[in-house]
């Protein structure tokens, strides 16, 4: 596994990283099961998770299984950072929003999405 537990400003933040899989959806799946697993063992509304999806494609495969994931986590979820989503991959990111209702907030720079996950 990839992901693993961080820690910024005294905050402890789930790392989910999904980076540089480009179009290999076998391996976001993957990684997806992994850390759903550890999210759902959580308290509710409090875990802190950056998802960093830079260099790596959402395909049409990878929605049904990440909007389920995420229905499934989002009580547990207190505050979600997400890195490298922009062009269309923000408005299927936009429309997983909408599906499930956990809010996501969307960053240039894993500094700045630290800073805000460890503002709280």
């Amino acid at each position: 596994m990839r992901s693993k537990w961080i820690e910024y400003n005294g905050k402890k933040i789930f790392y989910q990283d999904f980076s540089n899989l480009l179009y290999r959806s076998d391996l976001v799946k993957k990684e997806l099961e992994e850390v759903h697993a550890i999210v759902l063992a959580e308290p509710l509304n409090s875990a802190l998770v950056l998802s960093d999806f830079r260099n790596t494609n959402i395909t049409t495969d990878l929605i049904p299984v990440m909007n389920a994931s995420s229905n499934a986590t989002k009580g547990h979820v207190k505050r979600t950072a997400v890195l490298g989503v922009t062009g269309i991959k923000r408005t299927l990111a936009d429309m997983l929003t909408q599906i499930t209702g956990q809010p996501l907030k969307y960053f240039d720079t894993e500094l700045s999405a630290k800073i805000w996950l460890a503002e709280d």
